[in-house]
C-alpha cells in the first residue's frame, strides 16, 4: 500500500465494507463509484446545496466535502437504506403524498436530513421542520410540501 491509499472499514446501510481508497477520494465518489450507491447526488460539490447529504453515525454530512478516509470505522446510511425492499419508508410515502418532490434531484439528501430531524425530534413542528431543512436547497417545491411531509411522517413513525 502506498501512502496515498488507505484501508478503511465501515458499515454502509447495515453492510460491513472494507476498501482501499485514495487519500483525496470524496465520500460521495466512494459511495457512487466504488459501492454503486448512486442515490447520493452531487450538486454543487462545495457542501452548500445538500444534495449529497448522507448520515454518518446518525448525523447528516455533506458527502461531497467529506473524504472517504474520514468515514473509517463509521456507520453510514444512504437513501438506499430507507426502503431496501418493495415497501416505501413512511418518509418516502409522505413525500409522495404531499408532492414534496418535483425534479427529484435534492430528494435523496433532503430525505436523509428529514430523517435525522425526525429521529432527533419525533414531535417536530412545522417551524422546526422548516428551520431544519433550511440547510438543504430545493429549487422546485417552495419547501411547504416538504415541511408537511416531515410532520406527517413523524406522526406516522411515532405510531
Amino acid at each position: 500500500m502506498n501512502t496515498s491509499s488507505h484501508e478503511i472499514s465501515l458499515t454502509v446501510n447495515g453492510r460491513a465494507v472494507e476498501a482501499t481508497v485514495e487519500s483525496r477520494l470524496s465520500l460521495a465518489d466512494f459511495l457512487r463509484r466504488e459501492l454503486g450507491l448512486v442515490g447520493t447526488h452531487l450538486g454543487c460539490e462545495q457542501g452548500a446545496c445538500g444534495a449529497c447529504t448522507v448520515l454518518v453515525d446518525g448525523r447528516s454530512v455533506r458527502s461531497c466535502i467529506m473524504l472517504a478516509v474520514q468515514a473509517d470505522e463509521c456507520e453510514l446510511r444512504t437513501v438506499e437504506s430507507l426502503a431496501p425492499g418493495l415497501a416505501m419508508h413512511p418518509l418516502q410515502d409522505a413525500f409522495h403524498k404531499h408532492q414534496a418532490l418535483q425534479c427529484g434531484f435534492c430528494t435523496p439528501g433532503m430525505l436523509l436530513r428529514c430523517l435525522e430531524l425526525i429521529e432527533e425530534n419525533p414531535d417536530i413542528t412545522d417551524e422546526e421542520a422548516r428551520e431544519g431543512i433550511s440547510s438543504n436547497s430545493c429549487r422546485c417545491t417552495g419547501y411547504q410540501y416538504i415541511v408537511d411531509a416531515v410532520v406527517e411522517a413523524a406522526e406516522q413513525m411515532r405510531q
